[in-house]
């Protein structure tokens, strides 16, 4: 069966299902998670994504990002694909969520209704090389001045999802 995403309204109620590739040609709003993973120092777990995928590939973002399944819940989602793509498992607690819209050069939109989450983790990750291409910690700092250097080399969610934590840290 191929991976569906749940469509959502504006409340974050669930509408329907749909194939997570349907959704993203349509752009139709859906549920997604994102996770923030930092250390100690405040640094941030970044991944560059898989050269494989069939968006953004090569380009860094947040620890990882996905689509909740039906009946699961945010955190045990993010859990779940942070298992998957950085062979690891923290607890999270979920900051906030939002509304996005970002089209890419393929034709597909992520139109997400993002449930923005923060946890902590002081190892190297054991990557999965099918999904995550590499990773590196970076202080908040850091990748603020980076996005403004080499806007280029990041995913357009992860450009518009990092000011909006970055702001809620800093609040």
């Amino acid at each position: 069966m191929k991976e569906q995403v749940i469509l959502v309204n504006e409340q974050d109620e669930q509408i329907g299902l749909m194939e997570k590739i349907e959704a993203h040609e349509k752009a139709l709003l859906h549920r997604a998670f994102s996770v923030f993973v930092l250390n100690d120092k405040k640094e941030l777990m970044l991944q560059q994504r898989a050269g494989e995928k069939y968006h953004s590939p090569l380009l860094w973002a947040n620890t990882c990002c996905s689509h909740q399944r039906d009946g699961e819940t945010s955190l045990a989602a993010g859990k779940r694909r942070l298992q998957e793509e950085m062979g690891f498992v923290c607890e999270l607690k979920e900051l906030f969520t939002f509304i996005y819209k970002a089209p890419f050069d393929n034709g597909l939109t992520e139109h997400e209704l993002d449930h923005v989450m923060i946890g902590s983790y002081q190892d190297a990750p054991v990557i999965n090389t099918d999904e995550v291409a590499s990773y590196k910690w970076m202080s908040l700092e850091a990748v603020k001045k980076d996005m403004e250097v080499q806007p280029t080399i990041y995913t357009e969610w992860f450009k518009i999802i990092f000011n909006k934590f970055y702001h809620h840290l800093k609040v």
